[in-house]
């Protein structure tokens, strides 16, 4: 399952990230979003959603979302 399906207001545990794009697991690692760290779904929006990663919330594409594996 990846974010895309996930349930607003839930928390869920990040198990991979799912891409061969190094620079987007780079991306991803700089905003705290590795294995094993919680995340959050605020809102889905058209193109994407509204994450809580750590106290902090990002808005990330749909192409994102499908590489984070919860």
């Amino acid at each position: 399952m990846n974010l895309t399906d996930a349930k607003v207001g839930e928390e869920y545990i990040v198990k991979d990230i799912v891409t061969e794009d190094e620079e987007l697991k780079s991306f991803l690692f700089s905003l705290g979003c590795y294995s094993g760290e919680p995340i959050s779904v605020i809102s889905h929006i058209k193109g994407g959603c509204v994450v809580s990663i750590k106290d902090a919330r990002y808005n990330i594409d749909r192409d994102l979302a499908n590489a984070i594996s919860i």
